[in-house]
């Protein structure tokens, strides 16, 4: 993580820091870097196998932009500000947002949630500080310019807090990120120790939503007693729980 805080040291006419969130956004990446002359480009990237969110040509879409919104992850109507929104940067920290997202519209399926993933960070940066800056429209048609946002993120908070700086109420981020927490251990449970898990993320998103909703308390509820079968089971099994193991995004019936 501290890779990535030297990298937005850097001007931004020369870094550039992507974190691509499966397979087909990181060959869209690559290729770009590969492509890209006198530039210094950090791709951060999990080693470990990852579910696929987006075919090719949404790939290479997301991509291009350096954020978006994930319709098919989201609840909310994209023309009104969301209740909550979920962001997040990294394969990982995308893996846990979507399964949060996941668990909110089961538990609480009239609330309205964004979700927005970032691949290319320097987005986040106001556009006089990086050429890549999202505009002040884009990015509060992104994450609006006042709604609170849990950002899960695959590097240091202090990091993101830093790009934020000069956006709209900066202060209404929540960042996730990595706090030098966890051993060798499940990887599941790395992302328990660092409060980055789709629990931490779920019930983190209760508490900053706007107004309480039906379900609010029994989500809660699950993300509590998910947290106390999960220290158990990894500590008797040393693996993760199958429901963690073999989690798959599916719609809500």
């Amino acid at each position: 993580p501290g890779f990535i805080d030297t990298m937005l040291s850097m001007r931004g006419v020369v870094a550039r820091v992507y974190l691509p969130p499966d397979a087909n956004c990181l060959l869209s990446v690559g290729d770009h870097c590969l492509a890209s002359r006198d530039y210094v480009n950090c791709i951060v990237i999990d080693k470990q196998p990852q579910l696929q969110w987006l075919d090719l040509d949404a790939a290479r879409e997301h991509c291009a932009k350096g954020a978006s919104r994930w319709e098919w992850a989201s609840t909310d109507d994209p023309d009104e500000d969301p209740d909550v929104v979920l962001a997040c940067a990294g394969d990982v920290p995308t893996l846990e947002t979507i399964a949060a997202a996941w668990l909110i519209r089961r538990f609480m399926p009239d609330a309205s949630v964004r979700v927005v993933n970032v691949v290319d960070l320097a987005a986040l940066f106001p556009r006089h500080v990086h050429p890549h800056g999202l505009s002040s429209e884009e990015f509060v048609r992104l994450f609006t310019a006042d709604s609170d946002v849990v950002f899960a993120f695959h590097g240091y908070a202090r990091a993101l807090h830093q790009s934020l700086h000069g956006r709209p109420s900066p202060g209404r981020f929540h960042v996730h990120g990595f706090w030098e927490q966890g051993t060798t251990t499940t990887p599941f449970d790395m992302v328990v120790l660092n409060d980055l898990s789709r629990y931490h993320l779920a019930t983190h998103a209760v508490h900053r939503a706007r107004g309480v909703m039906p379900g609010a308390g029994a989500l809660l509820d699950h993300c509590q007693e998910m947290l106390a079968r999960h220290h158990d089971y990894v500590r008797e099994h040393l693996e993760d729980m199958p429901e963690i193991r073999d989690w798959a995004w599916t719609e809500a019936t």
